[in-house]
């Protein structure tokens, strides 16, 4: 199992956009895949057509009051899952707070589903915290979604820095999301950080009104316009970051298949 992670510290740069479809494009290759959405605004999980509600919530979860194969929600896709998010999660840095090893304890949430998922997705609320430090050690790959502006520069440089200073340290691969090549900063900020340290991926995602439109279809982009710029972009990323190895089995999804509206 290879566990991703779309995060940045900022909010609003494309992280659910970027988790949903890759999720999407994963799953399409028959690899089994779960998304946990850990965000308690719950987008992944609305775009999903999924019931934001974790029976216990985050706490439960942590404290292992529930195991996290219980929440598993079957999508409209074949060989993806959801792990739903729940409003409790807002509190989440308080509970792993009170737990034994709280950088570890998502790590260990995870492992008892280690044999039944190929690939899985962490889509992350913004911010530096306690929770994300243990997001950071859970993953393996942090996708880092990069709006082409000196401030998200600037914060992606500063989130490098924090991963060097960690004793597990996941692979970091930034991405520029919502590009606009007409702007001239746009590919000024797109030239310099690529030729710059650190790994940023030669995919981009464009601006564009497909992925504007997820919200309105709740579908991702990759199903609802697979032809479209965005949908192409998103396969190009997958191409370079999907380092996974082989597909899991065609046989169905992982926990509770049918409909998903309120699963």
């Amino acid at each position: 199992m290879r566990v991703y992670a779309t995060y940045n510290i900022k909010g609003g740069v494309g992280k659910t956009s970027a988790a949903v479809n890759l999720a999407h494009l994963s799953a399409a290759e028959g690899r089994r895949t779960l998304l946990w959405d850990l965000d308690p605004q719950g987008a992944a999980t609305f775009l999903f057509r999924i019931r934001p509600k974790v029976k216990g919530g985050g706490k439960g979860l942590v404290r292992g009051r529930t195991e996290l194969g219980d929440h598993i929600k079957g999508t409209d896709f074949d060989h993806l899952d959801l792990l739903p998010a729940d409003f409790s999660y807002r509190n989440l840095d308080l509970v792993l707070d009170k737990a034994k090893r709280p950088t570890r304890r998502l790590a260990e949430i995870l492992a008892p589903v280690g044999e039944d998922y190929d690939v899985v997705f962490l889509d992350c609320p913004p911010s530096i915290s306690l929770a994300s430090e243990s997001v950071l050690d859970a993953a393996d790959t942090v996708l880092v979604p990069l709006i082409p502006a000196v401030l998200s520069v600037r914060t992606y440089q500063q989130l490098t820095a924090f991963v060097a200073t960690l004793e597990r340290r996941p692979e970091l691969i930034g991405f520029f999301s919502m590009v606009d090549g007409r702007k001239r900063l746009h590919r000024e900020v797109v030239e310099a950080l690529r030729a710059g340290p650190g790994r940023v991926a030669a995919a981009g995602i464009p601006a564009a009104s497909a992925v504007e439109q997820m919200a309105v279809r709740r579908l991702p982009v990759t199903a609802s316009h697979p032809n479209s710029p965005a949908a192409r972009a998103y396969s190009d990323l997958w191409a370079e970051v999907g380092t996974v190895g082989p597909a899991g089995s065609a046989g169905g999804t992982v926990g509770p298949a049918g409909s998903a509206e309120d699963n």
